[in-house]
């Protein structure tokens, strides 16, 4: 039983939709559920017509709201002892919260893993509500049988803030299926960009975390010393409308796509993938930029330089505007190494985050919670 607490566009959904369809329905009834996406988000499921079947849970969604909380809890309780699954498998803050106390409630003696696909720990709260997450995911890590997260440094970062206990951490890094690379002058004609100018591209979600004003400052240093670039930015969410007001001065210079369901072509027309967050996981950004031969610029945080290799498949940097702004006009004004940097991350990519290695690490981890944890899984020639 999977629990996600929304399938907005982004890493987390992506990585749920390709172990439905992808896990050995031989050895494991795997049933997913989820709440409602908010209003300035893009559904993943409704976008991609995925064929697995979805259960919606009434309340669960990305808000904190104690009757909509208290609702969601009610309902997975119901549906766990209709169900009874040897394993659930949470995701997300809100979903990890609400499914872990419904198993304890349920009295359904399922095993309990729980995926950090970053973490909350910086950039997101007060002091006071930083110490209050953390003595819930204390709390909460206390009632799981496996930690799981998609970089080294997020499970450290996880350890230091004395989030569970070394030996309950796993980590498995995210896995894609890269998407049939269009021809990029082609893809450049899809969106309305020249074919014969500079590009970076901003893929993911238009929020504070995110940094999209960084994105734009960077933008405008980079045009004073390249003012032909053009600068694609795909995604939306919250800071959508902020976004679009203060890129009009530059209005010339950007194109504002809003979500898509063909990035693949965002990928193909850009010369560099810019993150300019304050907080990662291991995005997803980067993985599929890697995949399509894209070199990044990024900022060094959370699991990212375990995605990018500084120097060789990409730039990382500080948090600084010019650090970052210096980087994206070496990679566009040198396209020999652009160019090797971008077959570096291609190769990189496509041996250490293929959907093939999630599929098998996550079965894996199924598989060994029937022998390390105590719980009686398996009915004989059953599935687990």
């Amino acid at each position: 039983m999977e629990i996600i607490a929304r399938l907005n566009v982004g890493g987390p959904a992506t990585q749920v939709m390709g172990l439905c369809a992808r896990l050995n329905p031989e050895e494991f009834e795997h049933r997913l559920y989820a709440g409602q996406v908010d209003e300035d988000e893009a559904d993943h499921f409704e976008l991609g017509q995925a064929a697995t079947r979805l259960h919606r849970v009434p309340g669960l969604g990305r808000a904190v709201k104690a009757g909509d909380d208290l609702r969601a809890l009610i309902w997975l309780i119901r549906a766990m002892r209709e169900f009874r699954p040897h394993i659930v498998h949470t995701r997300t803050a809100k979903a990890g919260a609400l499914g872990r106390m419904a198993v304890r409630f349920a009295g359904v003696g399922s095993a309990r893993v729980h995926v950090f696909h970053g973490h909350l720990l910086h950039g997101y709260f007060s002091p006071a509500k930083r110490r209050l997450y953390v003595l819930s995911e204390r709390l909460l890590a206390s009632m799981s049988d496996r930690l799981v997260t998609v970089g080294s440094k997020v499970r450290d970062d996880l350890l230091d803030a004395k989030i569970g206990r070394p030996e309950q951490y796993v980590v498995i890094p995210p896995g894609v299926h890269p998407a049939k690379a269009p021809d990029r002058e082609a893809a450049r004609a899809r969106l309305g960009i020249p074919p014969d100018v500079p590009v970076v591209a901003y893929v993911g979600r238009l929020t504070t975390i995110k940094r999209p004003d960084r994105f734009l400052s960077v933008a405008e240093s980079v045009l004073r010393r390249l003012p032909e670039c053009q600068f694609v930015v795909c995604g939306g969410g919250d800071l959508a409308s902020v976004v679009e007001r203060s890129s009009e001065p530059l209005r010339r210079s950007f194109h504002l796509l809003g979500w898509r369901k063909d990035v693949e072509y965002v990928y193909a027309a850009a010369d560099v993938v810019l993150l300019t967050s304050d907080n990662e996981g291991t995005p997803l950004t980067l993985i599929e930029a890697g995949m399509a031969g894209v070199p990044v610029v990024s900022t060094r945080v959370g699991s990212v330089a375990e995605v990018v290799q500084d120097g060789k498949t990409g730039l990382l940097a500080s948090t600084d505007v010019g650090e970052l702004a210096a980087h994206t006009v070496r990679l566009l004004s040198d396209q020999a190494l652009a160019i090797q940097m971008g077959q570096a991350a291609r190769d990189w990519t496509t041996g250490a985050f293929g959907l093939e290695r999630l599929v098998a690490d996550t079965e894996d981890l199924y598989r060994s919670l029937c022998t390390s944890t105590g719980h009686r899984f398996i009915a004989e020639g059953g599935k687990r």
